[in-house]
């Protein structure tokens, strides 16, 4: 007979499991941080137009006025864009989503007779990551960018692009629509 005090390895295993996807926060500990999506968000589109705005702005005042506009203009951009993509990352929980797919992915027609969730878990991760950093295209727009990329993001997962695509767009459709039908708010 067991003791009370004995946990379950499986349930241990998935508590420990969401607490891994729980994506904490390394400042406040909360759950639900989006670092990438924040980074994301101020090395693209936040810095380059702080920057131009700010070059414009600033080259009323001469050359000089130029690059210094463009240096404020970067940093003032920057965090813009940073909280721009924490916006936008913040209407993806990894938590719901890994949670969504592990249920539904073997009803799927690409998935695979006898391969686990943890095999597509990657491909659906980096959908929706992906689609969350390039905001305003669609997958045909981005795919060739998202295959030359997967085998950095595939981890330990065996799928060849070729058979992790469907599960990549899957995702990446399944936030696209959510953030369409709230106005990007959190769904």
């Amino acid at each position: 007979m067991s003791s009370s005090n004995e946990k379950n390895p499986a349930e241990s295993a998935d508590r420990k499991q969401a607490e891994h996807d729980a994506n904490r926060d390394p400042l406040s500990d909360r759950a639900g941080a989006h670092p990438v999506g924040t980074g994301i968000g101020a090395a693209t589109g936040g810095a380059a137009a702080g920057a131009a705005t700010g070059a414009a702005i600033g080259t009323v005042a001469g050359p000089v006025g130029t690059a210094l506009g463009a240096a404020i203009g970067t940093a003032v951009g920057a965090v813009g864009g940073g909280l721009a993509g924490k916006a936008i990352a913040e209407h993806v929980n990894p938590t719901v989503e890994h949670g969504y797919w592990r249920e539904n992915y073997s009803a799927r027609p690409y998935a695979q007779s006898g391969k686990a969730y943890e095999e597509y878990a990657p491909a659906y991760q980096y959908g929706w990551e992906s689609q969350t950093k390039y905001v305003g295209k669609s997958f045909d727009e981005s795919e060739s960018a998202l295959r030359r990329d997967w085998d950095k993001a595939k981890g330990n997962s065996s799928l060849e692009w070729d058979r992790a695509k469907d599960a990549v767009r899957d995702s990446w459709n399944r936030v696209a629509k959510r953030g369409e039908s709230t106005g990007g708010r959190n769904a």
